[in-house]
């Protein structure tokens, strides 16, 4: 993180755009008023920002988190293995966390994306409820809702940095009264897993009741599964009949539509697109969740992206989660996902990087950003010469603006060392 970090930036000179361009980009508290020629914008010195060069893109927007889970493979160990095993060991752990425990773990998380260059996140935190079973007793209150407070105490304190928007996520056993409870901590909208559920429907039903009640938003995960029956349809009907003013209303992983036949998922994604569904694909966990009953013909376990895009469905991506039970691995780097993107999901570099920027934020409800007059002020600048370069190899050297504010600066300084002599010598007789 830079030393300097943050102060207002009141323009940003020598900054290269996608399209070739090398220009100024003039800054009034968090908006971008004017792009102009490099060198042709004045500014007080003191306002300037050299990018001396850099790619200047939008900032990356992370659209679905688990900064309650974020590097918890350490203390935990998990065993290699598919969405129930995840389940099992992060459920065995969670019993055991403090409050302080995942605020830390959190703040280190959310502060790496930051120096990435994400400068918005939405994470789902879990409703602790503690019920394994129906027949369970459910936990305290002041139980379930330790991530919530863990999370609502981190967003506090990055709120000059970065945005962090807070999703509780309820299993199907968690009871409206540990949902309720963790909005009444203070956050902002509904999450679940009805396909978890014994009645997947009726558990879409019933979260879509707490968000109505509440006057919030949803973003569920939804069809995590290669098989079953599937749910977003349903969802989106649902969503059709309810208030748009002020929420958002999304879905994750929809990973059983890229297994669906083409006339089943015609239906699917006329439904989506109807209800203008916002669905956020996050190929790092589900091609390693996904699959593991399939060794022979392993599918990518991603949702179906070009049904839905051409379709005209927004469609985000994000890195879901990051060296926990439910992904070992993870850089928390946007342009991670995007290179996955690309790989897996076969979209351009252009398109991939779109889907963890411009797109994320437009499924967030956030306000468009980018180097443009009247955008909001939240920009990456990265030592590349293009989009695929920055996605191909992810230089670390980076620049970071939040609402105009230099937040997050990394550089990288290489030393080249003189080469070696080498010389071949026989071996020495026994």
């Amino acid at each position: 993180m830079d030393a300097a970090a943050p102060r207002q930036v009141g323009l940003l000179r020598s900054a290269l755009l996608p399209d070739g361009r090398l220009v100024d980009v003039a800054i009034d508290g968090e908006t971008v008023t004017d792009v102009a020629p490099a060198g042709t914008l004045p500014a007080p010195a003191d306002a300037v920002l050299d990018l001396d060069g850099r790619l200047l893109l939008t900032a990356p927007a992370e659209p679905h988190a688990h900064l309650d889970k974020a590097l918890s493979a350490d203390a935990i160990h998990p065993p290699l293995g598919d969405l129930g095993a995840a389940i099992a060991s992060w459920s065995a752990h969670a019993a055991t966390m403090t409050v302080e425990d995942v605020t830390d773990r959190a703040r280190t998380a959310a502060l790496a994306l930051l120096a990435t260059g994400t400068t918005s996140v939405r994470t789902h935190v879990d409703v602790l409820s503690g019920r394994r079973t129906a027949e369970d007793a459910p936990a305290p209150v002041e139980s379930a809702t330790r991530g919530a407070r863990a999370l609502v105490q981190v967003r506090d304190e990055l709120a000059g940095l970065m945005d962090i928007e807070l999703v509780a996520l309820a299993g199907p056993l968690a009871p409206d009264h540990h949902v309720e409870a963790v909005l009444d901590c203070g956050v902002d909208l509904v999450g679940g897993a009805p396909h978890l559920a014994e009645d997947p429907l009726a558990d879409v039903d019933r979260l879509l009741a707490i968000a109505e009640r509440y006057g919030v938003g949803v973003d569920l995960h939804t069809d995590e599964s290669l098989d079953g029956p599937v749910t977003l349809d349903h969802y989106a009907r649902a969503v059709l009949r309810m208030p748009r003013t002020g929420r958002q209303y999304s879905a994750g992983h929809c990973v059983r539509l890229g297994t669906l036949g083409h006339e089943r998922l015609a239906e699917v994604v006329a439904d989506v697109a109807a209800a203008d569904l916002g669905i956020i694909t996050l190929p790092i966990t589900n091609l390693y969740l996904q699959g593991w009953q399939h060794p022979v013909s392993t599918p990518r376990g991603l949702t179906a992206i070009r049904a839905l895009t051409e379709a005209g469905v927004r469609v985000a991506a994000g890195a879901d989660n990051v060296r926990d039970p439910f992904n070992p691995v993870g850089r928390s780097d946007a342009l991670e996902t995007a290179s996955l993107l690309v790989s897996a999901g076969h979209v351009t570099p252009d398109q991939a990087y779109a889907m963890v920027s411009d797109t994320a934020r437009s499924v967030m409800g956030l306000p468009a950003a980018g180097p443009v007059p009247g955008r909001r002020a939240d920009l990456l600048a990265i030592a590349a010469t293009s989009v695929t370069d920055a996605v191909a190899n992810a230089p670390a050297d980076r620049i970071v603006l939040s609402r105009g504010r230099l937040v997050a600066r990394t550089e990288v300084r290489t030393t080249v060392a003189a080469p070696m002599s080498v010389r071949a010598t026989a071996p020495v007789p026994a």
